[in-house]
């Protein structure tokens, strides 16, 4: 009896220390799960399980899944999808989550009752009521249009469509050019939360009067949560048009720069200076806009952000401040905004210590390699710090090719002030010609 105990506990372990929902662990501990809590996908217990126009039902990430790559018939008839609504099988979850309660003594955990995406239908409404009527419906209609985005992934996806983003793009720049149109405010929060296709941000940089109206409101709005939602959009706007010419009318656009750069010189608030510096970056990218931004201030706007930053954030800020070293005058600024060239080395070299992801790594690298320039003082100042160390590190950790052609530079500008060429292992193997 004692053994039966033993061998029933260990199955329970070992259940419990696997995912839940997870066929295998149920395996495991002698469970039998019905075959119609089973995802026909994946084969897994079901936790949001969602029927087709088919009337067949499968787990949702799964059908999401087949749908996203591609697939427009339902796995398991074959029969063409006429549409792609997910309807929630209520009925089938309550048993599955009975079942679980049911096993719970050999380890099997309840399925949490999944959130729903916000319904279509519901969305459209709310679309519609912002479209017309009272200021107050409409606020209100956006309000929780924002609240809906702001609540998930599966909601942006839902209220993403393009009818949705165009009424909105129509509302955030309708009417005078007044700083506290009430809808426009909140339509502008929505818009900051989801992306912009090629065609709608085109649609926004090509008409001055609303780069005028973001310039403005970015620069000047006395509500901070309105700079901040306005800086959103620019990055958004700069991101969907994947046009050098449009990123560079955003960014020439008076006020653009200068209110970015006042948001990552923020204190108190790292949204302002998430926001800030995502979208000098984005906008950095095209090069006309690099000596803008160094003239308004954003090298030791972003280098005085770099240590206090997230991995993603910092990502960016090194990003960004690469593409300004790449400027006349661009470097200069970086340096000076650290407080002089060892100041700077120290920094960069720092950013690539720790857990500093790859792309870290490669534009702290990217910036290091203008900073130090031909200063033999600088060089060996990086030396010193250990960047030599991190650098074999990028590249023997399987980078990309952009990355590891970096760090080949930098290598080979720092070879002279290596204390022994020996130091360097293997070293013609990192140095190849590119």
């Amino acid at each position: 009896m004692d053994g039966l105990s033993n061998r029933s506990d260990g199955r329970t372990a070992k259940l419990r220390r696997a995912m839940p929902g997870s066929v295998a662990a149920l395996d495991v501990a002698a469970v039998t799960v019905p075959h119609y809590f089973r995802c026909p996908i994946s084969l897994e217990l079901m936790r949001d399980p969602v029927t087709v126009c088919t009337g067949q039902t499968y787990d949702r990430p799964s059908i999401e899944s087949w749908v996203a790559t591609g697939n427009t018939t339902c796995p398991v008839t074959r029969v063409p999808l006429a549409d792609f609504t997910l309807i929630p099988n209520h009925t089938l979850r309550r048993l599955i989550q009975e079942w679980c309660v049911a096993h719970r003594s050999l380890g099997v955990e309840r399925i949490p009752t999944p959130k729903q995406p916000a319904d279509p239908l519901l969305v459209r409404s709310l679309v519609a009521s912002a479209s017309a009527g009272s200021v107050t419906s409409r606020v209100a209609a956006l309000c929780r249009l924002r609240a809906l985005a702001r609540e998930s992934e599966k909601n942006r996806a839902v209220i993403s469509t393009h009818e949705t983003r165009s009424v909105l793009v129509e509302i955030a720049f309708e009417g005078k050019e007044e700083l506290a149109d009430q809808p426009a405010l909140e339509a502008m929060a929505v818009l900051s939360i989801l992306p912009l296709s090629e065609a709608e941000s085109t649609a926004v940089a090509t008409r001055p009067e609303r780069l005028r109206r973001l310039g403005e409101m970015v620069r000047e709005h006395p509500s901070m949560e309105a700079r901040i939602n306005a800086a959103a959009v620019i990055e958004v706007v700069a991101a969907g048009a994947r046009s050098a010419e449009i990123r560079t009318a955003v960014g020439e656009t008076e006020g653009v720069m200068e209110g970015l750069v006042a948001l990552v010189e923020q204190q108190g608030n790292p949204r302002a200076v998430r926001v800030g510096i995502r979208g000098l970056f984005a906008l950095c990218l095209a090069k006309e806009n690099r000596f803008r931004a160094v003239a308004a201030g954003a090298a030791a706007a972003v280098v005085g952000r770099v240590g206090e930053l997230a991995s993603s954030d910092a990502e960016r800020a090194l990003a960004t401040v690469e593409l300004l070293c790449r400027w006349e005058g661009g470097r200069e600024a970086v340096v000076a905004g650290w407080g002089g060239g060892a100041a700077a080395v120290e920094a960069l070299v720092r950013a690539m210590a720790g857990k500093a992801s790859g792309r870290t790594v490669e534009h702290a690298a990217g910036a290091l390699v203008a900073v130090l320039g031909n200063s033999e003082t600088l060089q060996w100042e990086a030396v010193a710090a250990g960047v030599v160390s991190h650098l074999l590190l990028l590249v023997q950790g399987g980078c990309s090719e952009r990355a590891k052609r970096k760090a080949q530079l930098l290598l080979k500008l720092l070879r002279s002030a290596l204390p022994f060429h020996n130091s360097l292992p293997n070293s013609d193997d990192y140095l190849q010609p590119f």
